[in-house]
């Protein structure tokens, strides 16, 4: 399985579709036409994304290659592809075991690798038209804290020798990468046995102070729980979750938290009351109590994260919810208080949480992003409404 490292928000019925980048501020630059009109392989295309900058490539049938910079598509200028030239192009890339895949599952997930020119994580899929590939960027080495621009206080989340530690967010907001950037902390400064099970591994991490082993879905093991499972049982001191998906896999994940192990995972959660939630409702009724008292003890902190379009135009900026376990917080969740952790982080500035709302506005206010960018992003939109797209000077609703 492959690749991954990119940065696009979901569509969902309160935002609007991703944007396709305005005519006034081209992404592709015009004097590129005549190069990209010469590509005849797909590597032409990848490495063209990864030089300008690029998070994702798509190709799709009936359309040109389609890329994503700073959270917004753009078409590359060329002639929309035939079925015909998309499954030359997708094809090609494939050794004959994933051509028999492909063709029994109708999709396939790879990572992929072009010397020289880095690795991406790679979907090809079969819709009515013909084949679809989608291929994200991943970057070569795990980026340091201050060059993702985290905050300090998330450094003592990877202090802890037990416990939950949660990354969040809509797809492609970095989750991964923020993930990386603190299981590298570890490795940086303690002696530890690292595990990761990853969908598919992004990172190559190389062993510091610690000892790691990486394991990849689909490649080295045929699902998340049942590599948690084997983790268990290979004396780890840390384990690094991709993706905590079912029941089963988030059960093993706060049973190895109360055992004795740092557990990092990641969820497709936006706030951090919607992550406790979440993981509740993964759960039948008659456990969830058992559960929230487990949560409520292993849980140390809940980083929700989004990546927000610059007002300059130049890259993104990472707005987040910081939510750290203290008394209070632990008391909220055993009680079924949820509704109330908000009001929790809103008070809790000096211990370091924030909330998504207040991280949106100290951008706005600082010039780094648009209000109607915060707006659409944000959680409680009532201290953003000024900034609500107008039809006739009447505010839409998100």
């Amino acid at each position: 399985m492959e690749s991954k490292v990119s940065r696009p928000t979901p569509a969902s019925p309160k935002a609007p579709a991703p944007k396709m980048a305005p005519a006034s501020a081209p992404l592709v630059p015009e004097s590129d036409a005549p190069k990209i009109a010469a590509f005849t392989h797909l590597h032409d295309y990848l490495i063209y994304a990864r030089d300008i900058g690029c998070s994702d490539l798509h190709i799709n049938v009936g359309s040109p290659p389609v890329i994503r910079k700073y959270g917004r598509l753009a078409p590359l200028p060329r002639a929309p592809f035939t079925a015909a030239e998309t499954e030359a192009l997708l094809f090609e890339i494939l050794t004959d075991e994933q051509r028999r895949r492909i063709h029994t599952e109708l999709a396939l997930d790879i990572r992929y690798t072009l010397p020289h020119h880095g690795r991406y994580r790679s979907c090809i899929v079969k819709q009515r038209m013909g084949w679809d590939g989608s291929f994200r960027m991943v970057q070569s080495r795990v980026p340091s804290f201050e060059e993702l621009g985290l905050p300090e206080q998330l450094k003592r989340l990877t202090e802890f020798h037990q416990g939950l530690v949660l990354v969040t967010g809509p797809n492609g907001c970095g989750k991964s990468t923020t993930l990386a950037a603190m299981v590298e902390l570890v490795n940086q400064h303690r002696e530890e046995h690292i595990i990761t099970i990853e969908d598919p591994v992004e990172f190559n991490l190389v062993p510091a102070k610690s000892q790691i082993n990486q394991r990849e879905v689909g490649s080295h093991t045929k699902g998340f729980s049942e590599a948690l499972r084997a983790a268990l049982r290979e004396d780890p001191d840390v384990i690094m979750i991709g993706e905590l998906r079912d029941r089963e896999t988030v059960s093993l994940a706060i049973t190895a938290a109360e055992t004795g192990h740092l557990v990092f995972g990641t969820i497709h959660t936006t706030s951090a009351a919607r992550t406790i939630d979440r993981i509740l409702d993964s759960f039948p009724p008659d456990e969830q109590s058992q559960v929230r008292s487990m949560i409520s003890e292993s849980i140390r902190g809940v980083l929700c994260q989004q990546l927000i379009p610059r007002k300059d135009g130049n890259g993104r900026a990472l707005a987040m919810e910081i939510l750290l376990n203290t008394q209070a917080v632990s008391n909220l969740i055993r009680e079924r208080k949820l509704f109330q952790i908000p009001s929790i982080i809103q008070t809790s500035k000096q211990q370091g949480m924030i909330l998504l709302d207040n991280s949106l506005m100290d951008l706005v206010t600082r010039g780094v992003i648009d209000g109607s960018e915060a707006y659409y992003a944000a959680d409680k939109k009532e201290q953003f409404t000024k900034w609500a797209p107008r039809i006739d000077g009447v505010a839409l609703e998100a």
